[in-house]
């Protein structure tokens, strides 16, 4: 079911791990928010350098 508003706009695209509409990283197809990418980065094998 998708909203016709929703197609192009800032909230159009959810994170596939818990559903939320905002600060989504599309970047290299993971379509994670940024809250989830920050919990199962270390198990992807991204480091934090700072």
């Amino acid at each position: 079911m998708t909203n016709k508003k929703r197609d192009k706009k800032k909230g159009a695209n959810i994170c596939s791990r818990c559903g939320s509409r905002g600060a989504v990283f599309q970047r290299l197809g993971l379509n994670l928010c940024r809250r989830c990418f920050r919990e199962v980065a270390p198990e992807m094998g991204f480091k934090k350098y700072r």
